[in-house]
């Protein structure tokens, strides 16, 4: 078995003379072109600031989805690539994706007559890869699908499907598959600056250690900076008058208790005052609804939401559900930022700017991807890699990460407390034989056990109480009061784990109580 353990993989960073590639971000852009790179026998190196997806890639609307929106607004070009992406990615981690039917209720049959249309065409576009047809559903069975759902003045409904999946643990798999053919994928690895030759071309980065503290040198054929909304901090590395290049966009979801659905279909809400739609998904036993799209100046590694979108929210949920959730009923709000490529006059309508991927090089040799979407990032790996061999930048050599199985591949079974897992989760139970009272669950309300925390710490290079309770599971974005009251067990876990001391043990419970707070409402 490959080892993914960060010291380890810190080793091989410092021993190499020089990298075929450095990815710069370590969300699904960059760990997209990190798996590409490595499994087309590049030698590969990623590098990750803060953790595996800590960013926009763990704050996802949990779809994997041509974009039903996209296909309203013409843009075909883009829907069946994303469909066709859709079917890959189903194909290539059924551990982590699911077969997701959606509901949109109609209330008249002029619009009945529209949405099917469109959903048909749809279909369509994803041929061979297709999930199911959609269908035409009358009241009744409607009603028996999502019997929270307000009725008055219900005609009917569409159902049709698309995939949903777990972002961040996505992320974290695509990493450790990346290592398994090669390649080191490092978070907590900060890039500082960039390293130029004679030529003013891009040959290598200086790299800080946050855990020792310690910057390297590294070099480096050709640097990606696939960093997201901070695209253009590491523009201005290379060229401080750099124009900008992304215009953040702020998308925001709220998370409830699974009695505000009960059901396993989603809903779509085709029309909001925001011009967006808006979803209602099950997930993890509770209800995701969002999204927003709010244009933002800035950039953050831990954004907001605005009292606006909270309340845009709620009041358009409540308009469709019996019960109208309130402040109170909200267990978890997460915000994340939407790196779109925009130009000045889209600076104030961010819902219209294409998620099209964009790759530009720059003078000194600096390949920067911005735009694009979860869906499409293997498509997106794959353009960047064959530009940059088109460029001469490194040798051709065809990508083959169509059919390539990702970490913890395995066939979608009975669902279970480590399905997530994939083939991982007999290691896990591995490890609950041998100790059992790892198994116990740490909480009566959501399942988590000591094996889970230790897994995450040995197998899966969680180094924080915040990397285990937000991303290695997902419990923050659940249920952030609970991920509180976990947080002195957890660190406690991996304080003997880790062999860290008392200090570090409160730093991290102090650190992750500030957090959490951020998650919750008053």
């Amino acid at each position: 078995m490959t080892i993914f353990r960060r010291e380890i993989l810190m080793d091989t960073m410092k021993s190499v003379a020089e990298w075929d590639i450095i990815i710069i971000g370590g969300g699904a852009t960059g760990l997209g072109i990190a798996v590409d790179a490595a499994t087309r026998g590049y030698t590969t190196l990623l590098l990750e600031q803060e953790d595996f997806a800590k960013g926009t890639s763990s704050r996802s609307t949990k779809l994997v989805h041509g974009g039903v929106r996209y296909l309203a607004q013409g843009n075909i070009k883009l829907v069946k690539e994303a469909l066709r992406e859709r079917g890959i990615l189903m194909k290539n981690a059924p551990h982590l994706t699911k077969n997701e039917s959606i509901i949109l209720p109609c209330y008249s049959w002029a619009r009945a007559a529209f949405y099917g249309i469109g959903l048909t065409f749809y279909d369509w576009l994803s041929g061979k890869l297709s999930m199911g047809n959609s269908k035409l559903i009358f009241k009744k069975e409607l009603k028996r699908r999502l019997p929270t759902l307000r009725d008055a003045s219900l005609k009917c409904g569409i159902l049709y499907h698309d995939g949903t999946f777990d972002d961040a643990r996505l992320a974290l798999n695509l990493a450790q598959t990346c290592v398994e053919n090669g390649g080191v994928s490092i978070n907590y690895c900060k890039v500082v600056s960039l390293i130029k030759n004679e030529e003013n071309h891009i040959s290598g980065v200086s790299v800080l250690d946050k855990e020792k503290q310690k910057v390297y040198d590294l070099k480096a054929k050709v640097v990606v900076n696939a960093t997201g909304v901070f695209v253009d901090d590491i523009l201005k590395l290379d060229e401080p008058n750099a124009n900008s290049l992304i215009r953040p966009s702020q998308g925001v979801h709220i998370v409830l208790d699974g009695t505000f659905l009960q059901s396993e279909d989603a809903i779509m809400i085709p029309h909001t005052s925001d011009g967006r739609v808006l979803f209602a998904i099950p997930w993890y036993h509770h209800v995701l609804i969002g999204t927003t799209d709010t244009p933002l100046k800035t950039h953050s590694l831990e954004p907001r939401a605005l009292e606006s979108e909270i309340n845009f929210i709620l009041k358009t949920a409540g308009n469709y559900l019996q019960k109208p959730p309130q402040r109170k009923d909200v267990l978890s709000i997460f915000a994340g930022l939407r790196p779109l490529a925009a130009t000045e006059n889209d600076l104030d309508k961010t819902k219209e700017i294409s998620r099209s991927h964009k790759i530009i090089i720059s003078e000194s040799r600096l390949v920067s991807v911005i735009g694009g979407k979860w869906t499409t990032y293997r498509k997106m790996a794959e353009d960047t890699l064959d530009k940059i061999e088109k460029r001469n930048m490194l040798k051709g050599k065809p990508s083959i990460t169509e059919h390539l199985k990702i970490h913890g591949f395995a066939d979608a079974g009975s669902p279970g407390p480590f399905s997530v897992y994939g083939s991982d989760a007999d290691r896990i139970n591995e490890l609950i034989a041998a100790n059992p009272a790892w198994g116990a669950p740490l909480s009566p309300d959501l399942y988590i056990n000591t094996a889970q925390v230790i897994w995450a710490v040995r197998n899966e290079m969680a180094i924080s109480v915040e990397d285990v309770l937000a991303r290695r599971t997902r419990i923050l974005f659940t249920d952030a009061r609970i991920a509180l009251c976990l947080a002195p067990i957890v660190a406690a876990i991996m304080k003997n784990e880790m062999g860290e001391d008392e200090e570090w043990e409160k730093q991290q419970v102090d650190h992750f109580t500030e957090l959490a707070k951020g998650y919750m409402l008053e």
